[in-house]
């Protein structure tokens, strides 16, 4: 048995940790830029603290998913500000612009120059600037991978700049700083963490610390991703989907994902629908086709006896089965009001050309077994 694992540099999670911000930022560098969502004045706390130790800052808001334009235009801030330390404070996309621009930053060229899929791919000839990420949601664990997802409108799909040094310096998760995120925003982001822990637990490309860490996120997941919706002051049920998304993170940048985002990214881009809302849609559909492949193609796939090992650590059940587990995602979603495909704009004849942008996405090669087009047309058709 042989294999690799990747992650940030050194990770701090915690009630609290947030503080030790100014300490952690002062040591990496001069002057921050400082990535914020649409309101940087939620995080005026954390700007306070950062100047009280002479730390300068730029800040720059990124109020939407982040596009290759918006990034460009926080690249030439940033550059023309001397920044050589970036800081994201925020959900994913925050998240994700903050690492995108630690890579871009220092580099030559455009980004399309590094971007998957729609750009020339290229390697990065610099290293990227420090970085430091501060996750305000429980749902992508965007604060331990090595890549970030840029919309391109005129393409209609969202695509990754990857890099293995584009792992944060450091992770700094405080669970307190998702306290305040809505009801409707905890559901859809913690059905992107549920999503990210069970797509890399069955991966072919699981290993036993992906496994083990998924082990550790379902758990944590079942017993407390309805009761974060329902009780969003609840800080045990705040923690453990902090760190649910978290251990997803750390196992799908080291196993991939599967097919339910090998669709995702392609079907945020053509409808601007939230990604765990698309993750939601398509996870049952997905995870049924996956079973009915596998029981029929590859009887001996470890991924099956996972899909049963799944239900058991969300149920909190010894007897509980796959369709159990299938079962309990579709009353989740039903119970968070997950809107269907349709409702998000989706029509049947956008499937063809949703199908085969999707296999060309590298999330899709982490699925267990090869979907063909009429079976990745089928999960549409029953996310519609």
């Amino acid at each position: 048995m042989a294999f690799e694992f990747a992650t940030a540099t050194r990770i701090i999670f915690g009630d609290g940790t947030a503080d030790q911000l100014p300490e952690l930022a002062g040591a990496l560098g001069g002057h921050a830029l400082l990535v914020t969502g649409a309101k940087p004045a939620r995080h005026s706390q954390h700007i306070d603290a950062l100047s009280r130790v002479d730390l300068p800052c730029t800040v720059v808001s990124a109020a939407d998913e982040p596009s290759i334009a918006a990034i460009e235009a926080a690249r030439a801030e940033a550059r023309e500000a001397r920044c050589d330390l970036v800081i994201a404070i925020g959900g994913g996309s925050v998240i994700d612009s903050g690492k995108a621009l630690a890579a871009l930053i220092p580099n030559p060229g455009e980004a399309l120059d590094y971007l998957e899929v729609i750009g020339a791919g290229e390697k990065l000839t610099v290293s990227p600037l420090p970085f430091i990420a501060l996750p305000t949601t429980a749902g992508t664990g965007a604060e331990v991978t090595k890549n970030a997802v840029l919309s391109s409108p005129e393409h209609g799909l969202k695509v990754s700049l990857r890099d293995n040094r584009m792992l944060p310096d450091i992770a700094l998760v405080d669970p307190l700083l998702t306290h305040s995120l809505p009801p409707v925003a905890t559901a859809s982001t913690g059905m992107d963490a549920l999503t990210q822990l069970l797509e890399p637990f069955v991966s072919h490309l699981a290993n036993p610390l992906t496994d083990a860490l998924c082990e550790a996120g379902l758990r944590r997941a079942g017993r407390s991703l309805r009761r974060a919706v329902a009780e969003p002051n609840d800080a045990d049920a705040r923690a453990d989907m902090a760190l649910a998304s978290l251990l997803g993170g750390l196992a799908l940048a080291n196993a991939k994902l599967g097919a339910v985002h090998g669709f995702a990214g392609v079907l945020g881009g053509l409808t601007g629908a939230p990604h765990g809302t698309v993750c939601a849609a398509l996870l049952p559909g997905v995870m049924q086709a996956n079973m009915t492949a596998l029981a029929e193609r590859a009887g001996d796939s470890p991924a099956l006896p996972k899909y049963r090992r799944a239900a058991r650590l969300l149920l909190g059940s010894s007897d509980a089965t796959a369709h159990d587990a299938l079962a309990w995602i579709n009353e989740t979603s039903g119970l968070f009001d997950i809107p269907r495909l349709g409702e998000l704009g989706l029509h049947k004849t956008d499937f063809a050309e949703i199908v085969a942008k999707s296999q060309a996405s590298s999330s899709m090669k982490g699925n267990p077994i090869a979907l063909d087009a009429q079976e990745l047309e089928a999960i549409l058709s029953l996310a519609l």
